[in-house]
């Protein structure tokens, strides 16, 4: 059997391939969202590293626009799940209802049965409702009543937060933090950007009128190609050098976990494949390094009195550690 680590490296033309996708999703996405464009580009990158995203910002800045332009974007199917303190795990993932006629229970999915979920204000859920998103995000299957679903390809999850209402919520536990593989914000948009929203916002809302430019199909083969984009031994410890140094950090009580470096190795090969090349540069790394890592990092009590955030502690390490010099071949 051929394993992934004997496999031949993308070639030049597969990587152009999934960079073309790239360009065509994004640029889709972008006649819905304004001024965006690094946000559309992470959350592709996300995905297609097989990884999911949680969006942390105030209310009103497209957030659930970007997941429905991705969707729409790709084909795929979309669903949204509001987030309430009320909301069962069985309001997700779905259950077991009995039919008189047949006198058999008939399993009935929920909403994360689909190939983009929205999990709007996930902190407003209770730990036992997040706690059923874990083994969909994980292995891309739910488990109801002793049976395993499979979920049907690309799967992705957009989880939303503000960060600003904590009045009734339940702050996400550490190490679900880390099942995400990014963690970024939208921002407001500058007077130039809210004005040609308001433009776009005449008529209908553009993201009704968005056309898929990809097919489903094709996101899951980038995602093959995305894991033979090669990556140099030297971007390899520089990476690793990386998360390392979160780990001795003094002023960081919990440093970045295997899952991150798998995270950080991933993204920067689809960064690398987004720009269309079949090899990752130390600059691919630097681009997704702090909304990969940001999420995952504790800050000691006493450090974050003297205003020491996570940002902060990874700008310094990235400013510390020498990048190695990759030529292309």
């Amino acid at each position: 059997m051929t394993t992934l680590s004997n496999r031949p490296d993308a070639s030049p033309a597969a990587a152009a391939a999934v960079g073309e996708l790239a360009k065509r999703i994004i640029g889709n996405v972008e006649l819905a969202i304004v001024g965006k464009r690094k946000q559309c580009v992470l959350s592709l990158v996300a995905w297609l590293s097989g990884g999911h995203i949680l969006l942390e910002d105030v209310p009103g800045v497209a957030k659930t626009m970007l997941a429905r332009a991705l969707a729409r974007s790709v084909g795929c199917r979309f669903k949204r799940v509001q987030c309430t303190p009320d909301l069962l795990p069985s309001d997700v993932t779905g259950t077991s209802i009995f039919n008189q006629k047949t006198s058999e229970f008939e399993f009935r999915p929920g909403p994360v049965f689909t190939q983009i979920l929205l999990a709007d204000e996930i902190n407003r859920a209770t730990p036992r409702t997040q706690a059923s998103l874990l083994e969909a995000m994980a292995e891309s299957c739910v488990t109801v009543d002793g049976t395993t679903h499979s979920l049907k390809p690309p799967f992705l999850v957009i989880a939303t937060q503000n960060p600003v209402d904590h009045e009734g919520t339940f702050p996400l536990p550490e190490a679900q933090l880390d099942r995400f593989m990014m963690r970024f914000s939208l921002g407001y948009p500058s007077m130039d950007e809210e004005f040609r929203m308001l433009e776009m916002l005449q008529g209908a809302h553009p993201v009704d009128g968005l056309k898929p430019v990809a097919a489903a199909e094709e996101l899951v083969q980038a995602q093959q190609e995305i894991k033979r984009i090669h990556v140099d031994p030297r971007v390899r410890q520089y990476l690793l050098q990386i998360v390392h140094q979160t780990r001795l950090h003094e002023d960081l009580a919990l440093g970045g976990s295997p899952r991150a470096t798998i995270a950080l190795f991933r993204c920067s090969q689809a960064m690398a494949a987004i720009r269309g090349r079949a090899f990752v540069l130390p600059d691919d790394v630097k681009r997704i390094v702090a909304p990969v890592m940001n999420h995952r990092l504790i800050v000691r009590p006493e450090s974050r009195l003297r205003k020491v955030t996570a940002e902060k502690i990874v700008e310094e390490i990235l400013g510390e550690i020498a990048v190695p010099t990759i030529e292309a071949a």
